[in-house]
């Protein structure tokens, strides 16, 4: 141990001996910079902008000695040595990624428990035994790099898989011999944001890719100019075929999707985040034929399902809020001649697959999964019954499959693979966990709340059965709200883990999701975004009202967009928290476009360099909300170094204000994990890490004890 750990030992077991209402913290020194720039007639004040620099030796300290006092404090919690072992059972136990049929084999994904990275398994029937395809544990000694996307040829010869180093979502494309488990020599670099696609032919695949960064900005640099490349197998990278690109449109994403029959390469083309885009296509069997822009102008999201000859089957939401499925015969694609086949219901039809030359539909009501089936000709024809309030997902395979398989799960029930059989109706579970977590202990409840300008909110509640309403259960709130992304029912571990502490956890399904169509997006994004903030406060508000706990013992929690929304919240209403946990969090509303991806948040969030968007930004940025002398309730920050989507500088930036802000002296703590990034491909020990401090972290501030048959 040196001086400096020791010395802040000392001093964080000292702090925590004593009263926190006694003492404070002494955090590491973090200069304050007089830097003030003026943007739109505004004089902004960013005094920790040196923390961009995460080169410098001036922050690689700074970063040191925050995760030194962090780790202190948390290793002084006597009972987190417990909580991590607890945590380190109930992730041991079998988990299953859903199987899908290439050529005459299945594949799929298992982790035997406490792997580091599941392994990627294929079988040549469901009756015989599976054999490892590709063990990634056998990539790195530490398990950071991980395999993140994968894809199949159509005969099943190859596996094409794509790895990330260090949790960077910057892939680079192998390719694997399914009978023999020998990688090929084919390399692919500097892939992001993108699939590999087969050709029908299985000789080579499409795939999207930016231009090489320069040396040292890796995770940094803005990334511009997305294009689309074929690669045919035995070939060098510098040999791939350009097929797409628009030098005049930086800012487009390209989504490859080469249809089933082989005649057509479908290009979804996004520009950032926004919901609507384009669809393109592209003629295979026409050796020099043209990218034809079939829907071109952005004014609706359309979604290719699949296609019969010249006929696409289309998921869109164009007239049909909630969502419809159309057919649109490419020779003739004038909207006027377009041909409903799934109408717009009131619930939100929220993916379609077309598999055994049916369509299987999935909808959300009221956040909650419900499948059903029609045939090609739009009649509904069967619904797939669900073992309870949860959510679904899978449904993958060809239009000749008789079969496929789908995932269920919820908050108190780990995934479990079902096998469907089209012909049949009828699900037979395939494989089922067994975990140790006795969940018939607890219950999910949905309610529905009422947001501070009267909007009907869900919220989902799950605690012990038969629990007292007292006002002072220790409570976890959690919520995302934005990109149109649906909060559904699923399991945790770590909720496990927060459960069996005794605590209340809860998820608020906010405006700026998806879980009801556009119009609940709408209203929780650009200058509606402040509607996502008053939707969690409330959530937080009816959680107390209804004595589910109280502002002491009322936890926050969100990563990503969801750490913008924990950010927000605390830097509007800290008296009304106990405790907070922004992880990953984008923080720093005023510069977030200027690093890697985040100029793709503008069609979100709006952009700083407009001067309307800057004035709702400049008003909720929770780095520039921070006042001094309040008194913030106990934060733990947490971030990655090697995180190139959410960069690592909002939360330091976040960290270093809030610690010179504190009036009080609850702790302002910040995590930096090394060797790991936005989440993605995070390996199951540093998972269990997090947890087990984040859950530590509570304990600690909420003056809980470990239940007397805490771990059996």
């Amino acid at each position: 141990m040196t001086n400096m750990t020791l010395l802040t030992s000392i001093l964080v077991t000292i702090l925590m001996t004593n009263s926190q209402s006694q003492t404070k913290f002494k955090y590491p020194a973090a200069e304050r910079m007089d830097f003030v720039e003026e943007i739109h007639g505004v004089k902004v004040s960013d005094p920790y902008r040196w923390l961009e620099d995460l080169d410098s030796e001036k922050t690689k300290k700074w970063i040191r000695a925050q995760n030194e006092l962090t780790n202190s404090f948390l290793s002084a919690i006597p009972e987190r040595s417990k909580i991590r072992a607890r945590l380190k059972a109930l992730w041991n136990y079998e988990r299953y990624g859903i199987p899908f049929k290439r050529g005459e084999k299945y594949f799929f994904t298992k982790n035997s428990g406490l792997q580091k990275q599941s392994v990627f398994y294929v079988m040549d029937s469901l009756r015989d035994k599976p054999r490892v395809l590709l063990d990634p544990n056998k990539l790195s000694k530490d398990g950071t790099i991980a395999v993140v996307s994968y894809s199949v040829s159509e005969d099943g010869k190859y596996l094409a898989y794509g790895i990330s180093d260090g949790g960077s979502d910057w892939i680079e494309w192998r390719v694997r011999e399914v009978s023999t488990g020998k990688d090929r020599p084919d390399r692919v670099k500097w892939s992001k944001f993108s699939t590999a696609e087969w050709a029908k032919d299985s000789r080579g695949f499409y795939y999207g890719r930016y231009d090489e960064p320069k040396p040292g900005e890796e995770l940094e640099s803005v990334n511009y100019y997305h294009k689309i490349f074929y690669h045919r197998l035995g070939t060098k990278q510098s040999d791939d075929v350009l097929v797409y690109e628009r030098p005049d449109e930086k800012e487009w994403f390209f989504e490859p999707y080469v249809t089933e029959d082989g005649k057509y390469l479908v290009l979804m083309i996004w520009k950032g985040t926004e919901r609507e885009n384009r669809l393109f296509y592209k003629d295979l069997t026409e050796p020099n034929s043209k990218v034809v822009e079939l829907l071109n102008k952005a004014d609706a999201a359309y979604h290719f399902v699949g296609n019969e000859g010249s006929i696409f089957w289309i998921r869109t939401d164009k007239d049909a809020p909630f969502w419809r499925l159309v057919a649109i015969d490419v020779r003739n694609p004038s909207q006027e001649n377009w041909k409903t086949v799934i109408p717009e219901t009131r619930d939100t039809l929220d993916s379609v697959s077309l598999v055994g030359d049916r369509f299987i539909a999935r909808y959300l009501k009221d956040a909650q999964s419900m499948v059903k089936v029609f045939r090609l000709d739009g009649k509904f024809e069967s619904e797939i019954k669900l073992p309870g309030v949860g959510s679904a997902y899978g449904f993958e395979g060809r239009r000749k499959d008789k079969e496929t398989f789908y995932g269920y799960t919820s908050f108190l029930k780990p995934l479990t693979i079902f096998h469907y059989d089209i012909v049949k109706r009828r699900s037979r579970t395939f494989r089922a966990p067994k975990i140790s977590f006795d969940s018939g202990k607890y219950i999910t409840k949905q309610v529905f709340y009422t947001s501070k300008d009267g909007t009907r909110v869900p919220l989902f509640i799950t605690h012990k059965k038969n629990l007292r309403l007292t006002g002072n259960h220790p409570t976890l709130l959690y919520g995302y709200g934005g990109f149109g992304i649906s909060l559904t029912p699923w399991f945790s571990q770590e909720v496990a883990g927060w459960l069996e502490l005794g605590g209340v956890y809860a998820v608020a399904c906010l405006r700026g999701g998806g879980e009801y169509g556009v119009p609940w997006h709408e209203a929780g994004k650009l200058q509606n975004k402040q509607n996502v903030f008053d939707d969690f406060i409330s959530a937080a508000e009816w959680l107390i009202k209804n004595k589910y706990t109280n502002s002491r013992r009322l936890a926050i929690h969100g990563s990503s967009n969801g750490g913008l929304l924990v950010g927000a919240v605390l830097t509007q209403r800290p008296e009304l928290f106990g405790a907070a946990l922004p992880d990953v969090g984008v923080l720093d509303m005023l510069r977030f476009h200027k690093f890697t991806i985040g100029w793709a948040w503008t069609t979100e969030y709006g952009s700083p360099d407009d001067p309307d968007a800057f004035r709702w930004l400049y008003a909720y940025s929770p780095y520039h909300r921070i006042k001094q002398g309040t008194k913030y309730p106990p934060t733990l920050i947490t971030t990655s170094d090697h995180d190139d989507r959410v960069v690592p500088i909002h939360s330091f930036k976040f960290a270093a204000a809030l610690q010179a802000a504190q009036g009080g002296d609850a702790p302002i703590l910040i995590r930096i994990e090394t060797r790991a990034g936005h989440g993605m491909g995070k390996p199951t020990d540093k998972q269990i890490d997090l947890a087990a401090d984040m859950l530590s972290f509570l304990l600690r501030v909420f003056e809980m004890k470990l239940p007397k048959d805490y771990g059996r």
